[in-house]
């Protein structure tokens, strides 16, 4: 089972002050690797940070920002050294609006985070890892990418550009030893779904709607991106791993 070791490896993930993305953190940490992980606020990273324990890293950081990136980026690898895993969980999902009510502004802050900060990262690790010749990059993505959700119409075409750009990547990246994935989950317990949660006629169209019966936890999406960041998955590339109960199985 050693494919699955990350020991020695260096992970950068974003969004990861709560939630999916510091599970995964977590989730990469007892795999072995070393982590930074990044936040809007100062406050936002060092509560993450407290919460991993010892040996994590952080640095506040708007992804959708390219001067904040850019300063990312350095940071990872004078902290930490090469950047072997940059795992893309920072994501936004404010409003829920129906398309002819949603605001060019709207539309604008979820693309800029969603799938331009994705852009970001990717390049500027990515250049790293084609002079190496080796890494692996995990977008999370969402069922959104899949299925039409009511009401969230920016939300379901950044999710679905950052699928259509790892395969994208994938095909340029390959030749160099770099490998781009997707998870995509579906509806997951966490504080930013708390008010669906605490709604019983929503979590229950939810949880029918769902093979599974259930919403997952976060910790419950760790797994798939070890898979991806990990050498038992060193044939993979472009791929997308549905970790959202069988909800776009029906």
């Amino acid at each position: 089972m050693n494919v699955f070791d990350l020991t020695g490896r260096n992970a950068v993930v974003t969004g990861a002050s709560r939630g999916i993305g510091l599970a995964i953190a977590r989730g990469l940490m007892v795999a072995g690797a070393r982590v930074m992980i990044t936040g809007r606020t100062e406050e936002s990273v060092a509560k993450g940070i407290a919460d991993l324990g010892s040996g994590a890293l952080g640095h506040a950081a708007d992804v959708s920002r390219e001067s904040d990136v850019a300063r990312l980026a350095a940071e990872a690898e004078a902290a930490m050294g090469p950047v072997d895993i940059l795992v893309n969980n920072a994501g936004v999902n404010p409003h829920y609006k129906r398309t002819e009510d949603t605001a060019l502004e709207e539309w604008e802050a979820i693309l800029d985070v969603n799938l331009t900060g994705v852009f970001l990262c990717t390049r500027a690790f990515g250049r790293g890892m084609l002079a190496r010749g080796r890494g692996s990059i995990v977008n999370i993505t969402s069922i959104a990418a899949h299925a039409g959700l009511a009401r969230t119409g920016a939300y379901c075409a950044a999710k679905a550009g950052v699928e259509a750009l790892s395969r994208s990547l994938a095909m340029d990246w390959a030749g160099q030893g770099v490998r781009v994935n997707n998870v995509a989950p579906g509806y997951v317990a966490t504080d930013l779904t708390a008010g669906l949660s605490a709604n019983d006629t929503l979590r229950g169209r939810i949880e029918t709607r769902t093979p599974a019966g259930r919403l997952a936890e976060a910790d419950e999406m760790a797994g798939a991106v070890i898979f991806l960041a990990s050498d038992a998955a060193s044939y993979v590339t472009g791929a997308t791993l549905a970790a959202d109960g069988g909800w776009t199985a029906t």
